[in-house]
């Protein structure tokens, strides 16, 4: 049976920028990216707008654009809720992410400025950090931002854009397996051993340890159906 999920969870407008509608999108984003909104939630307009304090064009046009981007299925005179996961399309995005991760990591690796590996380096230290104090969520912010750093270090402004639009079924999937217990701590390892690469300038390893480090995720994805059918597609 689909869930509604509670609307109180929704984070308040003010916490983003933009036009109203892209307001509203990124709030219910943010609320289905981190599993907030699980797969199969029913997503009812009348009560984000109560919630929200807004008209139902906003939050239409966000819908649309969430749908557009596969975050949600409009199923027309029924309801609208967030898409379920398939592997299949969860195995493709992991695909095309680690295609643009290796390549931009090679390129980083063989050419970064003294700040920009700075920025990485102080990144991971504060993942130690995190990961030691037990804090997942400020973790998973970091570990985030160690991978968009990369993309953005290689100078092509788009391969961001591309790699965030890829990623999006993987975030949600990653979420479930976040409390994983000593994942943390080997996953700043992993990017110790990437960062030793980048600062050696070796584009071979660091693509090696690259590849290493995202097959774990990949790893640890593949049992969810089995564990959670109920958010997957039969």
């Amino acid at each position: 049976m689909l869930s509604k999920p509670d609307p109180e969870t929704l984070s308040d407008l003010k916490n983003f920028s933009g036009s109203l509608a892209q307001r509203v999108y990124q709030s219910l984003r943010k609320a289905i990216l981190s599993m907030t909104y699980p797969p199969g939630s029913i997503l009812q307009k009348s009560v984000i707008c109560d919630q929200l304090g807004v008209s139902r064009h906003p939050v239409s046009e966000a819908i649309t654009r969430l749908a557009a981007e596969g975050l949600v299925d409009v199923i027309p005179q029924s309801a609208t809720k967030v898409s379920s996961f398939s592997l299949d399309e969860i195995r493709e995005a992991m695909f095309l992410r680690e295609a643009l991760e290796l390549a931009a990591v090679g390129r980083v690796a063989t050419h970064h400025s003294d700040d920009q590996f700075a920025r990485l380096s102080r990144n991971v230290r504060l993942q130690g950090l995190l990961a030691d104090d037990g804090d997942l969520d400020g973790f998973y912010e970091a570990d985030e931002e160690f991978h968009s750093l990369i993309m953005e270090f290689t100078g092509y402004p788009k391969v961001s854009s591309v790699a965030a639009t890829v990623s999006l079924q993987l975030k949600r999937a990653r979420m479930l397996i976040l409390p994983e217990p000593g994942r943390p701590a080997e996953a700043v390892v992993e990017h110790e051993t990437i960062l030793e690469a980048i600062q050696n300038h070796d584009p071979g390893r660091a693509m090696a340890q690259m590849s290493l480090h995202l097959s774990q995720l990949i790893k640890r994805i593949e049992p969810l159906e089995k564990q959670h059918p109920e958010l997957f597609r039969p």
